[in-house]
């Protein structure tokens, strides 16, 4: 079954048209959605005017190939931690023609899960073109777990939304 439905598909819809009009392209740098994003967006007739990259960074050695997240940062905090969500923001800032760059990583499920970080739990960071590194804004959601399939779609709405213009921070 695929995640591309009518209200994920509408959702970029949104974004592409709100980025179209504010001149601004975006970038996505993804993990458990494993492009689910960019997919959403490249649904959408006349993306190509917005979308500059997608950046599907499953593996660590991707994370730090790719992106450029620094391999003391995936050991101390993990692949899904705010401090990499940032480095992965970084990235795909620095690596694209994007003005706004949105990366999301999490344990959708079913396993992976820990105590500390159970199957659910999503963090997503956005950066801006020209903004100080500082200003990269990065936090955790947890999504209920009602299987893979909806965590990943939940992460996929939320990372939409971060790309609006003038919407809040994770």
């Amino acid at each position: 079954m695929s995640n591309l439905t009518p209200e994920l598909i509408e959702a970029a819809r949104r974004v592409i048209e709100a980025n179209r009009t504010a001149g601004r392209r975006v970038a996505l740098a993804e993990s458990c959605t494993g492009g689910l994003v960019t997919a959403a967006l490249t649904e959408v007739p006349g993306s190509s005017d917005v979308l500059d990259a997608g950046f599907v960074t499953y593996s660590n050695e991707a994370k730090r190939s790719m992106l450029g997240v620094a391999g003391d940062v995936l050991e101390t905090f993990g692949a899904v931690s705010i401090a990499t969500a940032w480095g992965m923001a970084r990235g795909a800032i620095e690596r694209s023609q994007a003005d706004v760059a949105v990366a999301i990583t999490g344990i959708a499920g079913p396993g992976g899960g820990t105590e500390k970080k159970p199957v659910g739990t999503v963090v997503f960071a956005r950066a801006l073109k020209g903004a100080d590194p500082d200003s990269i804004v990065a936090d955790a959601r947890m999504f209920e777990d009602r299987g893979r399939e909806s965590i990943r779609l939940q992460a996929a709405l939320c990372a939409l939304e971060l790309l609006i213009p003038g919407s809040p921070g994770p």
